[in-house]
């Protein structure tokens, strides 16, 4: 695969809906004329769940067909994802991607599949603004006080995030590297207790 439709597949797949790669006998045929199966890769009621259930509602109205959302879980999306790689390459079974399922997982897992020439992206869905939020006892009152503190303070405080490698994770490291400043990290739930300092999605 060229370099460019890589970099157009990573980013798609920011919250993106993927299909496996479709058969020309499948493209050639009326699409759809069954039921539809939208895997998505997280608990219910998780926030990919809820984009899943918007676009599902969505689709079963301009397809004319049953489009039925699937939870499949576990190590981080990729057991779900994995499931969607061995469905049959007849357009009938998607999976809803995120940044974490299409690109963080091929760094942290051995995946049994190839992300980018087992699937097709199909489109961008939704975008997840991510924001720094501090306790009030953090003596910064804007981000420029907050890197001097930093700064001023190597170690001294830890930003919450929803784990290793983790969108929250991969920023707050991006910007240690563009601030020269150094904290810890630890997991969301606690660090709504312990934490000076957080990167949470907007959805958080």
């Amino acid at each position: 695969m060229k370099l460019p439709h890589r970099r157009q597949f990573l980013h798609l797949a920011a919250g993106a809906v993927a299909i496996p790669a479709v058969s020309r006998i499948a493209e050639a045929q009326s699409y759809p004329t069954r039921p539809i199966t939208i895997i998505v890769p997280f608990p219910a009621g998780a926030g990919a769940d809820a984009v899943g259930r918007i676009l599902a509602q969505a689709m079963r109205t301009s397809l004319g067909q049953p489009v039925i959302i699937e939870n499949v879980t576990g190590a981080g999306g990729s057991i779900g994802v994995g499931r969607a790689a061995r469905a049959a390459n007849d357009g009938y079974t998607l999976v809803l991607g995120t940044w974490g399922t299409f690109v963080a997982n091929a760094v942290a897992y051995a995946l049994p599949y190839n992300l980018l020439t087992d699937f097709e992206p199909i489109a961008p869905l939704a975008t997840q603004p991510q924001m720094i939020v501090a306790k009030k006892v953090m003596p910064a009152d804007d981000l420029k006080g907050l890197i001097a503190w930093l700064k001023a303070n190597p170690d001294k405080a830890s930003a919450g995030t929803n784990g290793v490698g983790s969108p929250q994770h991969v920023a707050a490291i991006y910007f240690q590297s563009k601030t020269d400043t150094r904290f810890g990290f630890v997991p969301i739930a606690a660090a709504r207790q312990r934490s000076r300092i957080c990167w949470l999605d907007r959805s958080t």
